[in-house]
């Protein structure tokens, strides 16, 4: 593990408060107390709490899946995924002024130039996060918590192998070192796994986190650096004063911070909106189900491209996640979304017994309009940061992150432009209504 931050003496208000405890705000008291500030962190439940976004998905960080979720063809299947339950994006219909106003949004970045530009900077959080990722989990109880073997795009139709291969020089011109591999190399590369494929891409650079793992672990090594985290704290208000945050009420008591970082995922919403802020940020639920592993299951995380469906090996388990919905704050499990994503995973890997489910889970991602997170000081507060907004590839955008929250903390120059992570960058807000 690389060097911790240096522990500071307790106090009775810190520098800086961090609302959430999942990765993000993990990685944010991370650089934060690096930089030498004194920092609590608090959180609404328990670190790995498995009503958390952080806490029950594949873990998947690398420079893999760095597409925004806005790409050119998403509108023309719009209606098929709304009407369809088991759609990879489903969409459930609904009179929220909120809702619209994201769809809007999103609609106007289903284009080629803001996909690539998208692209472009999430590639950049990657390929940064995965760096840090590596110093992070070097040596220590961290070093079993992260594998960086690499990671398989797995393509069950030859339609979709061609798209695939086509995407393959642009990729590596950015960055991104993949290599073609027909049924043969990816027999040879996976010996024993029986797959229903046309072909496959490998990722050299794919890593994935052992979650929950992986945060229990990491907060450990925070709080023994000094960091003090509040479970089961939630926030309940803010006292203001002008332009700044004078006092957070928390359901353990006031504090008094310098500074203050939102960072409590799809929450964050609540919390903003108590300080008289709108965050342009949709809770889009994912699903998981744990299964047991069999004799022959894969060695590498896979990707299955046209099903949109991810597997993490865990050992004796391998965990199969996927699907993405808007159907607001509702954490309930669909288990005809378990069966679909279950099926699909027998699609490609006929030779697992996807049957024995050990665990299942759903949980919300909080996701903008262009799948770039929300990274910046609201307009009206000069002592808040928000660091929301990562979606479902937070684990692979939140080191980079929170590195930039703490500059941005510090008055330091931010080492990448903040712009594309602006909190107020839509500034038309058709059939949204402000609550202040």
């Amino acid at each position: 593990m690389s060097t911790p931050p240096a522990p500071r003496p307790p106090g009775d208000d810190p520098d800086v408060l961090v609302v959430g405890a999942g990765v993000v705000g993990l990685f944010c008291a991370w650089f934060l107390a690096r930089a030498g500030h004194r920092v609590t962190v608090v959180d609404r439940g328990e670190i790995g709490d498995p009503a958390a976004c952080s806490s029950g998905n594949t873990g998947f960080v690398g420079t893999q899946g760095a597409a925004p979720l806005a790409e050119p063809g998403v509108p023309a299947k719009g209606l098929r995924y709304l009407l369809d339950p088991e759609s990879p994006f489903h969409v459930r219909p609904r009179p929220d002024p909120a809702l619209l106003a994201w769809l809007w949004h999103f609609r106007r970045r289903c284009t080629a130039q803001h996909a690539r530009a998208a692209f472009d900077v999430l590639l950049t959080l990657k390929q940064r996060s995965l760096a840090i990722l590596r110093e992070v989990c070097a040596t220590g109880p961290l070093a079993d918590t992260l594998t960086a073997q690499g990671m398989l795009l797995a393509c069950r139709t030859p339609e979709g192998f061609a798209a695939a291969r086509a995407s393959v020089p642009a990729a590596v011109a950015r960055g991104v070192p993949l290599r073609v591999l027909d049924p043969g190399e990816l027999a040879a590369l996976e010996p024993g796994v029986a797959f229903d494929v046309a072909g496959a891409l490998l990722n050299a650079e794919g890593a994935a986190l052992r979650i929950p793992a992986f945060l229990v672990a990491f907060a450990d090594a925070l709080r023994a650096a000094g960091v003090d985290i509040r479970t089961h704290t939630e926030v309940r208000d803010f006292e203001v004063a002008g332009d700044r945050v004078r006092a957070v009420r928390t359901s353990g008591g006031d504090l008094r911070p310098a500074e203050v970082v939102l960072a409590a995922g799809v929450w964050s919403v609540a919390c903003a909106r108590r300080l008289g802020v709108d965050l342009m940020l949709q809770p889009a639920k994912g699903y998981a189900v744990t299964v047991a592993a069999g004799e022959h299951p894969p060695r590498l995380p896979i990707l299955l491209s046209e099903g949109k469906v991810a597997v993490m090996p865990l050992g004796d388990r391998l965990r199969l996640a996927g699907t993405l919905e808007l159907v607001g704050m509702d954490t309930s499990v669909s288990p005809r979304r378990i069966d679909g994503i279950v099926r699909t995973v027998a699609a490609y890997l006929p030779g697992l017994d996807t049957d024995r489910r050990v665990a299942v889970w759903s949980g919300l991602r909080p996701c903008t309009p262009d799948s770039l997170p929300l990274i910046g000081r609201p307009g009206a507060y000069r002592n808040v940061v928000v660091a929301a907004g990562h979606g479902h590839i937070g684990m692979g955008l939140a080191p980079a992150g929170g590195r930039l929250v703490a500059q941005l903390v510090g008055g330091e120059r931010p080492e990448l432009d903040l712009a594309p992570f602006a909190v107020d960058r839509w500034r038309r807000r058709p059939f949204a209504r402000r609550n202040r």
